[in-house]
This record gives structure tokens, sequence and C-alpha cells, in this order.
């Protein structure tokens, strides 16, 4: 059959992300209310629509630093721990009221990160305990978020505890130097479970290319000074460090 554009209706693409750190022990989502139609007033995950002239990284970038005023940097420079990859993408034709509209997700991984300051078509941003994104077992209030980013959120924080367990993805939640006892809060805040940490000391000292030791210590968690460590060249681990079973 001959083509026919009138046979495709005109779409946008967008860009949402999923800004995830760990504040008090707890893992948190960026989150915007929103200051315009639709959803007005509800809280959703920064992002916005791809112009013309940019690539799908340039415009995470920019919504991201439009609308909370906070950097990201691509996850090949490593600078600031950061991390940054495409997530999914989304496609529904009833997700956004206005259009139909494809969401390419972007994931962001970083150390306790400043309070956001909200901007473009953010009325404000905050950084959001995820268990209350997505409802939490001891039966707390749940933020119901816009269109369909609670879905996103949860494959998000999903990739992030799956890339954690077999990668050294979690040292990017960290500062540049850091000890062992600050990583396994990491992966207890991600993880949403208690870890031994003589075991998880034992694992991931013992596990070749994941730590580096600074030769300095530190005593900013309290109690007897902590040996500092940086992220090693590893970015696979092996053996993995495999989640707990809840």
């Amino acid at each position: 059959m001959p083509y026919d554009p009138s046979d495709f209706p005109p779409f946008a693409v967008t860009v949402d992300l999923v800004v995830l750190t760990v504040r008090r022990h707890a893992l948190c989502a960026l989150t915007v209310r929103r200051a315009e139609e639709p959803h007005r007033g509800r809280w959703a995950l920064p992002g916005g629509f791809v112009r013309v002239d940019e690539d799908l990284a340039s415009a995470a970038a920019r919504e991201l630093a439009e609308e909370t005023g906070l950097r990201a940097q691509d996850s090949e420079s490593r600078h600031a721990g950061a991390h940054l990859e495409q997530l999914a993408t989304y496609g529904d034709p009833h997700r956004d009221p206005r259009m139909r509209v494809v969401s390419v997700a972007h994931l962001v991984l970083a150390p306790d990160l400043p309070a956001p300051t909200a901007g473009g078509d953010a009325g404000s941003a905050q950084w959001t305990p995820v268990a209350r994104l997505l409802g939490s077992t001891d039966g707390g209030p749940v933020d119901r978020l816009a269109f369909d980013h609670a879905r996103i959120l949860a494959d998000g924080v999903e990739r992030a505890r799956s890339k954690i367990e077999y990668s050294s993805l979690a040292a990017a939640f960290c500062p540049a130097e850091f000890t062992v006892g600050e990583l396994r809060r990491v992966y207890e805040a991600v993880w949403g479970v208690a870890l031994d940490p003589r075991n998880f000391h034992r694992k991931v000292t013992g596990t070749p290319g994941f730590l580096v030791p600074v030769g300095g210590t530190t005593t900013r968690q309290g109690g007897r000074p902590a040996q500092l460590f940086r992220a090693g060249g590893a970015t696979l681990l092996n053996p993995p460090m495999l989640r707990p079973e809840v």
C-alpha cells in the first residue's frame, strides 16, 4: 500500500526522569508538583517534551536542570558518582490526555543531592521517600503520581535494585570516598532490608575490583574511625551481591 501521512496522526516525544538518591537512610525520588494542566497540583516525575533540535540525552539533562536546578552527569564520565542511563519507553495511547505522547524514561542515580529548586512548569520540587510514592508495608500514606509515573518510578526502582546485585552501581549513591558502613546503608535503603554488617563487610572487601582503600579513616558516622574506600575499576561483581529474600 502507498504511504499516506494522514494515516499516522501526530504525536510528541517526552523524557521523564527517575532520579534516585539516599537521604537519611531512605531511598528517595525527585518529584515536582505540576503547576499546569493536566494533573495540576499533582506530584510527578521531572520531565517534559523533546525539542525538534535536540537528542534524548540532551532533553533529559535540560529538563532536569530547568525543573529542579540539578545537573546530571553521563554515566561514562563518573563525575561526582552520578549515573545516567535510559530506562524504558512508554507509549500507551491514553497515557496523556492532551495527545498521543511517547515517553523515553531515564534513570539517574547519585549521592545525597541538595534540595532541588523548582523551575520551568514545576510549582515546587522535593525529595520524596519511594515508599510513600509506591506504597509502604506499614500502611502509611501514598502520594499518587500524575500520568503513569508510578509505573515508571516502580520500573526505575526495580532497575536500581537489580543492578546493584551484579554491578558496582551502588557506589554511585556514595560520595567519592566512603566507608563500608555507608555502602551497606545504600544497599539497605535500595533493597529495603537490613543486612548483617560483618557478612556484608566480608563480601564487599573480598570482591575483586569493587573497593579500593584510600589510606584514610573517618568518624563522620560516629563511633570508632572507619576505613575509607573508593569505587574500584570493576563494573561487574563476581560473585554477585544477591538480594535477601523478603
